[in-house]
């Protein structure tokens, strides 16, 4: 066998296109999401903020409305849309021309 041979996986290849193009969307909408989600009302308001017991119930609120926490939050959202920017752009660069 040829090295070109060994160094691609067998198997059809409608559906590694179709799973790369399941995983773009996936991280797209999950990254568009997180980014805006934290800034909207409903992040305050939602079951995971009202999860604390009541000895830290101040001091849990206090992290979960803190800008830095919803911005990291975001920070990860953007991260998963750049994911799913360069694996558009891989998908593409690999396409046989012709």
């Amino acid at each position: 066998m040829t090295e070109s041979a060994l160094a691609t996986p067998a198997g059809p290849k409608w559906f590694h296109r179709l799973s790369s193009v399941l995983f773009v969307i996936f991280c797209f909408e999950l990254g568009l999401f997180l980014v805006v989600y934290p800034w909207t009302d409903a992040w305050t308001e939602n079951y995971l903020s009202l999860l604390a017991p009541e000895r830290i119930e101040t001091a849990w609120r206090t992290a979960w409305n803190n800008s830095y926490l919803r911005g990291a939050v975001s920070g990860i959202g953007l991260a998963n849309i750049w994911i799913a920017l360069t694996e558009v752009f891989r998908m593409f660069s690999r396409r046989p021309r012709g």
